[in-house]
């Protein structure tokens, strides 16, 4: 049982790495096109700024999955090491994953935040029910 909780682990992982390809696929040509022409000594990130703000959501959400996700790592980890894996654990792992990916496409494709936010707040809910898991493995 401790493979079907780490098959979503590593299907975030693999959907980061499809984020990463995304990302550089679409800011090298905006930088190309752009002419930007990269400063040393500007503030990390300034020169970014100008390119188009859609090309910039894409490097924001890769950002994003090396944020709260984590956690979610950290969590799965724990119940496969805690031999606390356990059917709900499963459910809940696939539904942070799927909530994850829908929260990179709304980002990446048109950024409307406030339902960026609700799907965040969705994923949380799925994090928070594995964090509860891990709490009744040990307390």
């Amino acid at each position: 049982m401790a493979t079907e909780l780490l098959q979503p682990a590593v299907a975030l992982l693999l959907w980061t790495a499809v984020m990463w390809v995304w990302m550089y696929a679409t800011r090298i040509p905006a930088i190309g096109a752009s002419g930007i022409e990269f400063d040393s000594a500007a503030p990390n990130g300034d020169q970014l700024k100008e390119l188009p703000a859609a090309v910039r959501w894409k490097a924001d959400n890769y950002n994003h999955l090396h944020e709260q996700p984590t956690l979610f790592y950290a969590v799965i980890a724990f119940l496969v090491l805690a031999n606390a894996v356990s059917s709900m654990a499963v459910i809940l792992a696939w539904t942070y994953v799927g909530i994850r990916v829908v929260h990179s496409l709304v980002q990446s494709l048109g950024n409307p935040i406030p339902l960026r936010f609700g799907i965040f707040c969705l994923a949380s809910l799925a994090l928070f029910g594995l964090f509860g898991l891990a709490a009744l493995a040990v307390f």
